[in-house]
């Protein structure tokens, strides 16, 4: 009998183990026709839900502007550190649909422009439009440094004493972003061509940055929304590589389907002037649905001395600033621009040391993507995109953050 049960034992366990064999195999197979489906699917062609989302994302989406208050200018022109507070944030409602749709190559590529309209969102914002800012002249900084060492270099700073225009100036956060004439720029036109009106965002509103051809993913799926083409261009033309010069990925709004942890994300933004890319970091869960969340690493954001890919992004060639900043100046018209995390975040301590206000942290200034697995439709994406803009002139800044969620 008891030989009767070892046996009987036995066989029950390989029943068992031979049908969980059997459902494993089923559930792996089940899974990867799921996935070639969803890569079938997944096309940007007139009719599929994958190219309604594409042309006109539905969830809303929201911009987030804070400013950082300079305290104290007079002690910073005597050579004080700057004492800033960060105020905000002013919230915009986004809409960005893809408009002058046209398909290209039988089907493979797609050509858009995507404007973009912001709508004031008074609920939640923390204080009005009219607010008043405390930060860096932008306008008459750019203008120092065009006429630096050219023939109407005393005019400007006789002109700019003369009309008490200096270093630092008080503007309302709508006129900030949007645009205002400026009365510096007004005088000097016929000195140096340039608009009269500046804004962080002039002309950026209902407007778009240019037309990109898109891949469709008909022919491979990993192209899907990928970038070909921006403003008649395959790269860049403002850093001194190649590499640094490649327009890489999507526009951050879509990625291919079936995205695995192993891979890096690449991301271009035309408001950083360059591709960026993401890797995986955790596993996530937002309203019970599982989800990846990428992030870029500090490589990205590195000098070259920690990432010698980066080489490229010294303008001009050679002149390299700390880990975590990006002059910009190249493509933003020559405005001495550069460009970092908020608070300076993953950028060399020394740039957090210099102004006082600054705290950097993980959680509120991390570049983020949150992919969402939806394995019966589209992919899901959550974008929180952080960066700072500022200028420096003796030691004082000028920062806002701008934060994209969708």
């Amino acid at each position: 009998m008891l030989r009767s049960c070892c046996v009987y034992g036995a066989g029950v366990l390989c029943v068992l183990l031979l049908v969980a064999g059997i459902a494993m195999a089923l559930a792996q197979v089940f899974q990867k026709l799921i996935n070639n489906t969803i890569k079938e699917q997944v096309v940007l062609e007139n009719g599929t839900e994958a190219f309604s989302v594409f042309q006109n994302p539905p969830p809303p989406v929201y911009m987030q502007f804070y400013f950082f208050n300079l305290t104290n200018p007079a002690e910073v022109l005597d050579g004080d550190r700057p004492v800033v507070l960060q105020i905000g944030p002013y919230t915009y409602r986004e809409y960005r649909p893809k408009e002058e749709v046209k398909f290209l190559d039988n089907g493979t590529k797609v050509e858009a422009v995507n404007p973009k309209t912001y709508v004031f969102e008074p609920n939640m914002s923390r204080g009005s439009e009219d607010d008043i800012v405390r930060t860096v002249n932008i306008p008459a900084v750019t203008v120092m440094e065009k006429a630096k060492g050219r023939w109407f270099e005393g005019f400007v700073s006789a002109l700019m004493k003369s009309n008490n225009i200096g270093v630092f100036g008080t503007f309302k956060v709508g006129d900030l972003l949007w645009g205002y004439e400026d009365p510096l720029l007004k005088l000097i036109q016929k000195f140096i061509t340039m608009d009269d009106h500046f804004g962080l965002f002039y002309k950026k509103n209902g407007t778009d940055d240019g037309d990109y051809i898109f891949f469709t993913g008909k022919q491979n799926y990993l192209d899907f929304a990928r970038i070909d083409e921006w403003n008649g261009q395959s790269t860049l033309n403002w850093w001194s590589t190649e590499g640094c010069n490649r327009i890489n990925g999507t526009d951050g709004a879509s990625f291919h389907p079936v995205i695995t942890k192993t891979e890096k994300l690449y991301i271009f933004s035309s408001d950083l002037c360059r591709s960026i890319y993401a890797q995986y970091e955790s596993d996530v869960s937002v309203r019970g649905v599982p989800g990846f969340r990428f992030v870029p690493p500090s490589e990205v954001f590195a000098n070259r001395t920690i990432n010698p890919d980066n080489a490229g992004f010294c303008v001009p060639a050679g002149n390299c600033l700390g880990s975590g900043l990006l002059n910009a100046s190249v493509c933003k018209e020559g405005a001495p621009i550069i460009m970092s995390s908020p608070h300076f975040y993953q950028a060399d301590d020394r740039f957090v040391q210099d102004v006082f206000g600054m705290n950097p942290n993980k959680e509120e200034h991390e570049t983020s993507y949150r992919h969402m697995i939806h394995t019966l439709s589209h992919q899901l994406f959550s974008l929180n995109f952080s960066f700072n803009v500022y200028v420096k002139i003796y030691r004082c800044l000028y920062i806002f953050r701008n934060i994209s969620v969708v």
